[in-house]
């Protein structure tokens, strides 16, 4: 059976943000625990349609795609920037 997208999203998002505070950049797969009677499909497909909504956002190292809280790699950069 078909998970609604909406909650699916709702689930994810809320997910992100608690696993955030320790972890910025998350897998794909690691999403799945945020549903796990959802297919890895309806996942994938809520996570990109969450970063068209600009709640998410892509990482990539080249070889390597994450995701993140919209803001989070801006973040980052900025602590990492301004050691002095």
């Amino acid at each position: 059976m078909a998970v609604d997208k909406e909650e699916l999203k709702k689930q994810i998002l809320a997910f992100v943000e608690k696993k955030s505070k320790f972890k910025p950049k998350m897998y794909l797969k690691d999403m799945y625990k945020a549903n796990p009677d959802a297919k890895a499909r309806e996942i994938k497909n809520a996570a990109n349609e969450l970063v068209r909504d600009e709640k998410l956002e892509f990482w990539s190292s080249g070889s390597t795609t994450l995701y993140g809280l919209k803001g989070s790699s801006a973040k980052e950069t900025e602590t990492f920037e301004h050691k002095d």
